[in-house]
């Protein structure tokens, strides 16, 4: 009986030691003014002007090549296109185009075709007007999978270039 008693105490102790805090209340003081609780600040309403962040939401961060090509398909040129006005309107902004390939290839082919990707990329912004000295460029070959796989899903979006802001 006494085990039972103690058991149901310590669980009554356990229940209200775990109860939730009541939230923050105006406190009086003696004067009678009323005291609200500090606001909580406002969270940003989106990503920081310029940024990554804002590249990836208003523009995108890639382009995809079809197999064993770095010539710009339409979809890319329109991508590249926006990011010629984006960087136009952010003029502080420097990139990085990081040229990716798929698994199949030796690793010295992928990173040569990885280059004519991320080459081909920056010379079509420096002729929509972008400034070639905000523009890098870097090939990863085939080091850098986005997608794990030996299919065609996953080689798709293995070719491509990443813009990365500086």
């Amino acid at each position: 009986m006494r085990f039972k008693l103690l058991t149901l105490f310590a669980a009554a102790l356990l229940v209200a030691a775990c109860e939730t805090a009541p939230e923050e209340t105006a406190a009086v003081d003696t004067s009678g003014v009323v005291e609200q609780p500090a606001a909580q600040p406002a969270s940003p309403g989106g990503p920081t002007p310029g940024s990554q962040e804002d590249l990836l939401l208003n523009v995108g961060d890639r382009i995809f090549f079809a197999f064993d090509r770095s010539d710009l398909n339409a979809d890319s040129r329109g991508t590249l296109e926006k990011l010629a006005s984006w960087m136009t309107t952010y003029q502080n902004v420097t990139i990085t185009i990081e040229g990716h390939c798929d698994e199949r290839g030796t690793r010295e082919y992928n990173l040569a075709l990885g280059e004519r990707r991320s080459d081909a990329a920056r010379d079509y912004l420096v002729a929509l007007g972008v400034d070639g000295g905000r523009v890098t460029t870097i090939s990863y070959g085939k080091e850098r999978p986005a997608v794990l796989g030996s299919n065609e899903d996953a080689w798709a979006q293995n070719r491509r270039d990443v813009f990365v802001v500086n």
